[in-house]
């Protein structure tokens, strides 16, 4: 497969693939393709795995497109403003990512969910307690939102996090559900009672403009329902 990703800050991907090669994706992501990719609509691993896919913001199913007769092509657009991010997946280096961040795949690459360790600091904190993980060998899109900035952690390396703004990291990394230091910080400081924090070794992607922050300040201007 070759791809190509065109179009930022409203991207989308576009891959070239071989006679007989498959794409994944799961949320019905494919924009265009050329007549000679086939489509079908699968569970990809049954129930429980399709079960898992959902409580990590995907379908319950599958779309597998494969390149019929000779080379196709296909393209997958993201679904808000920002980034699509090529993460080479192997069984050395599985990633974590955002909840709905997964955007289409080579059939090698699993996607599970990914649950905070800590289940009550998980619970408070918000969208760091369900995330997703890729496994497996193969090239996976991402979709990330606004700009990306990447930070390499080693050993023992830590970084500060406000909720909703760690987009992906490497499965090495581990991250925890912190409280803001100070009653007052929390009641009057506007930047929320809780943070992640993400400790190294491993690469973290940061995102500048997480859609709940967007929707937050949106609401304001959107009439109530009476």
């Amino acid at each position: 497969m070759q791809y190509k990703i065109v179009g930022e800050p409203l991207p989308a991907v576009i891959c070239d693939v071989q006679p007989g090669e498959t794409l994944i994706t799961e949320r019905g992501s494919m924009a265009w393709m050329s007549p000679n990719m086939k489509m079908e609509t699968t569970s990809s691993g049954g129930l429980g795995k399709a079960l898992g896919r959902m409580f990590a913001g995907e379908a319950l199913f599958q779309n597998r497109y494969t390149a019929q007769g000779g080379p196709g092509q296909i393209a997958f657009a993201s679904s808000f403003p920002g980034s699509i991010r090529a993460f080479q997946i192997t069984p050395q280096r599985p990633m974590i990512v955002q909840k709905s961040a997964f955007l289409a795949s080579e059939t090698g690459v699993m996607l599970s969910v990914f649950f905070q360790k800590k289940l009550g600091a998980g619970f408070f904190g918000g969208e760091g307690f369900i995330m997703q993980r890729l496994d497996g060998n193969g090239t996976a899109f991402v979709e990330l939102d606004g700009a990306v900035c990447e930070y390499d952690l080693g050993a023992g390396d830590s970084m500060i996090v406000d909720t909703g703004y760690l987009a992906a990291m490497d499965a090495s990394c581990s991250m925890d559900i912190v409280t803001v230091p100070g009653v007052k910080n929390m009641l009057l400081g506007g930047e929320g009672i809780f943070n992640t924090v993400v400790r190294g070794p491993g690469k973290v992607f940061l995102q500048t403009m997480p859609i709940s922050s967007v929707a937050g300040a949106l609401r304001p201007f959107f009439p109530s329902s009476k």
